[in-house]
């Protein structure tokens, strides 16, 4: 990414140039496809793989197994049923609510060889919810589950059920011809859900190239084994990190192990039961594991490193952890939907042991620290909202000029949101969130969407929401509710209010009572007042 005029001023070791205040990637530059060369992203994973025999996919709860051949023939075979029976075409939206089950993958390389943008979508969130998601994204199709369609509106083809004996048929089909589909590398591959500080959900469009710039990243920077990791990822495939660790798996050629729902137990028996030897979690896990008996009783020999995402490890977690499992090595990465998962990430074993940091800029990538206030860039050790740009920076949001011109600076800068820094050997830690984003168990929670809810009880004045630092979660939702003078109501009745109208990870957590909520000249809700207030000593 360095031009001629500006590396000569970059610091070897921080990659930081003083004259464009610009951080550099210290990694070998890649060389990736030629833009102007159609190409779909599983194409060009499925080109990367060295191997057919070994296992692709194993299904944790029944054992059952699928071959990287039998992955690409299944692939193929799905995508002929979807494109002869189901009339699918290039550029359609396809809307998937499902849980984790090894068909995901399949479904997903499929879709993907056809051109069909992908819209995955959590399944457990409400009908109101996926509504909005929806009316954002214009799927002609969903692919679900038996135990979720009916939370879906028609759409202009009837559902698939991914669990159901036909769709077994469609992934065996042999008699229909697939007719290949000129995919271009700026085509949208995926619209994924992120949510916003407004409330409203948005739809972040990404691209084939997106995604393979991302897998050639892992690809370049893979470790030969005698034979293949077996990877457990815990992540839902729904979420970008999932979407993309499939993706990555596959061109590197690793075992995945698919669980369908996450049980701590469950896991530690898969990890036990599979040889398990790298897991990816969420920092809750890591919590439990560093300082609870949970894992008493189980053989975790295997395991050689532990990733985790979705917020940042309290240095005293990850000591517990390293002082518990010497021999399982803890790394984490930083990563948003909008930089289509991965930006920063421990990729050896010197960055893994970079206790606190989330990790080294991936290769054709670049950043900045920008002073919020002046918006000059800053040199390393100084913290200021990070901004990033390189090939996986999403297109922008759909149907939302607004919020994609307030996120998308000119050169192609995208805008975290997050308050962090880069030390003088171009490690990231991340501070704080300027966003006010609630960050519950690696999900993204919007105040402003339950405080919304929450203004609409009859007995409800005025409501607020703020994040409530909490060990296993990382925060938890907490309301402030102003009642009318003759409520009653309880805390606990607020809490089920909410909770039947939104999904788990969304539920108020906390709730206090006061007389007013402290806002702005111009109406805004003053939360660092509320957490300075009621709060004492909080640094969120």
């Amino acid at each position: 990414m360095d031009n001629s005029s500006s590396s000569s001023s970059v610091d070897p070791n921080s990659g930081f140039s003083s004259k464009t205040k610009t951080f550099h990637s210290l990694r070998p530059p890649l060389l990736l496809p030629p833009i102007s060369s159609p190409l779909s992203a599983a194409s060009y994973t499925l080109s990367l793989r060295h191997s057919t025999e070994a296992t692709a996919f194993i299904d944790s709860s029944t054992d059952r197994r699928i071959s990287f051949s039998d992955f690409q023939q299944r692939v193929v075979y799905l995508a002929s049923s979807i494109q002869n029976t189901l009339r699918l075409s290039k550029n359609d939206v396809a809307f998937v609510l499902s849980p984790n089950s090894t068909h995901i993958p399949i479904l997903y390389f499929s879709l993907l060889s056809l051109g069909v943008v992908i819209s995955p979508a959590n399944p457990l969130s409400t009908e109101s919810e996926l509504l909005r998601q929806i009316k954002l994204t214009k799927p002609v199709i969903a692919f679900a589950t038996s135990r979720n369609f009916q939370k879906l509106p028609k759409l202009k083809h009837p559902t698939v059920l991914i669990d159901s004996p036909e769709f077994e048929l469609m992934m065996t089909n042999t008699e229909l011809k697939f007719e290949t589909v000129e995919v271009n590398q700026w085509d949208l591959a995926a619209i994924m859900y992120s949510s916003g500080t407004t409330g409203e959900v948005k739809g972040v469009k990404l691209t084939h190239r997106n995604f393979i710039a991302s897998t050639a990243n892992y690809h370049a920077q893979r470790r030969e084994r005698d034979s293949p990791a077996v990877m457990l990822y815990t992540v839902p495939l729904f979420h970008v990190f999932g979407f993309h660790y499939i993706l990555k798996s596959v061109a590197v050629t690793e075992t995945v192990v698919v669980m369908e729902k996450f049980d701590l137990k469950k896991m530690l028996k898969t990890v036990e039961d599979f040889r398990v030897t790298q897991l990816v979690v969420a920092p809750p896990v890591v919590v439990a594991m560093a300082k609870g008996n949970v894992t008493h009783g189980y053989d975790l020999s295997s395991l050689e490193a532990v990733g985790s995402g979705g917020a940042s490890l309290g240095k005293d977690v990850m000591q517990a952890f390293a002082d518990k499992f010497p021999k399982i090595i803890l790394f984490q990465g930083y990563g948003l939907t909008e930089t289509s998962g991965a930006a920063f990430r421990a990729a050896t074993a010197e960055e893994m042991l970079r206790r606190g940091s989330v990790g080294r800029l991936l290769a054709n990538t670049e950043a900045k620290i920008v002073d919020p206030d002046t918006g000059i860039g800053l040199p390393p050790c100084e913290q200021g909202e990070l901004w990033i740009k390189g090939p996986t920076i999403m297109q922008g949001y759909i149907g939302d000029p607004k919020n994609t011109s307030e996120t998308l600076m000119p050169g192609g800068w995208l805008r975290t949101g997050d308050l962090c820094y880069i030390d003088h050997h171009g490690y990231l830690f991340v501070v704080d969130r300027l966003k006010e984003l609630i960050k519950y168990k690696g999900y993204q929670v919007a105040p402003a969407e339950l405080e919304q809810l929450l203004q609409s009880h009859p007995e409800i004045v005025d409501a607020a929401v703020i994040p409530y630092p909490d060990e296993e979660a990382g925060q938890l939702p907490m309301a402030f509710v102003v009642r009318h003078p003759q409520s009653t109501l309880a805390k606990e009745q607020v809490i089920d209010f909410i909770s039947k109208q939104v999904a788990p990870y969304k539920k108020i957590r906390r709730v206090a009572f006061v007389s007013s909520i402290p806002k702005s000249s111009s109406g805004k809700i003053l939360r660092k007042e509320l957490k300075r207030i009621h709060l004492p000593g909080s640094k969120l």
